[in-house]
């Protein structure tokens, strides 16, 4: 589909997705927002809800760019993928969300994201999604770490916590963080609460104070709980089943865990450094994904950290698949993603 025919079908009125309907609104209520189709034609919803999926013996790998994340939706048994597009220096508002499926195909190429850039904001309410890297499913909603700003030396970046309903796509807020350039991984609490972190500086003798964890509530005021050390250039972020806040640092092997106030409970250590991604079962024990040195880390409860895979390219910020027993695990340089079963 060319540009010039997508703005007319988002031009159109009445975009509406396939069957879609606002449950318990009569007239005058919101239109359903426009996402994209499975794969199939049209990409793009039509008005009459025509669709035609692709053959079921055509299988699609990949279709990810520059991932850092990934997250699992529970109601579509799908694993949902921000891609982050090019950066902001380069064009604003050009991410989007794939959906994969267990076997790494793909389910969905864009689900949001189906527009070019210029017109996205012609949407009701405009979509903007410039850069995200962490981010987290919370009771039926997407929560993004993505920013605004950074297009020029001029520019200076701002942390933005975007929200998005999994039912429709709709926009249904932020929380913007003037104090932050940019939030690396986050994890979202049982009330919506985020805890995010600031990966900071690097190098042979880094300004500490850049290495920093936040607390973003729905509403009011952002609050960074710790900083500097036992942070040392903090990446993944997770929730135990104690409702503990547990970091994964880069700079070291510690893996820190945290009350939501910002005390220290206990520290551990992965098998390596370098560390990105984090999930935590429903047992406790923790797997740690380098994104430096490419291993897999298990903790079990108690226990030394175990290897459990090695060498994977840039290892980003995983998510658990449940549907599937499995870990995937963004490799955002290689624009492709890697599975581990744990069955």
């Amino acid at each position: 589909m060319t540009r010039t025919s997508l703005a007319v079908v988002v031009a159109a009125a009445g975009l509406a997705l396939a069957g879609a309907e606002v449950e318990g609104q009569g007239a005058g209520a919101q239109q359903p927002y426009p996402v994209g189709n499975a794969l199939g034609l049209p990409m793009t919803p039509s008005d009459d809800g025509g669709f035609n999926p692709i053959s079921s013996n055509v299988k699609v790998y990949g279709s990810v760019y520059s991932a850092e994340s990934c997250s699992y939706d529970p109601v579509r048994e799908l694993i949902v993928i921000p891609n982050r597009g090019v950066p902001q220096n380069v064009q604003v508002n050009n991410a989007w969300i794939t959906f994969m499926n267990h076997d790494g195909s793909i389910h969905t190429s864009r689900w949001l994201g189906i527009q070019a850039p210029e017109q996205r904001a012609t949407l009701d309410p405009p979509l903007i999604l410039n850069e995200p890297f962490g981010s987290d499913i919370a009771d039926g909603v997407l929560y993004l770490a993505d920013r605004d700003g950074g297009t020029s030396p001029g520019d200076p970046s701002v942390a933005v916590i975007r929200r998005f309903d999994m039912a429709t796509g709709r926009p249904l807020g932020e929380s913007r963080v003037e104090e932050v350039a940019w939030f690396n991984d986050i994890e979202v609490a049982a009330d919506g609460t985020v805890f995010a972190t600031v990966s900071g500086a690097a190098g042979e003798n880094p300004d500490t104070s850049t290495w920093q964890l936040w607390r973003v509530p729905q509403e009011g005021e952002a609050t960074m709980i710790v900083q500097g050390a036992p942070l040392a250039r903090p990446n993944g972020v997770a929730i135990d089943g104690d409702g503990n806040v547990v970091v994964v640092n880069m700079a070291t092997p510690d893996v820190v865990t945290f009350t939501p106030e910002g005390e220290v409970v206990r520290t551990e250590q992965a098998a390596q450094a370098g560390n990105d991604g984090i999930v935590i079962m429903a047992d406790g024990t923790k797997y740690v994904s380098s994104v430096l040195e490419g291993g897999v880390s298990r903790i079990g409860p108690g226990q030394t950290a175990e290897l459990i895979a090695e060498n994977i390219p840039n290892a980003a910020s995983m998510c658990y698949d449940e549907g599937a027993n499995q870990l995937v695990i963004p490799m955002n340089a290689n624009n492709a993603m890697a599975f581990i079963s744990l069955d």
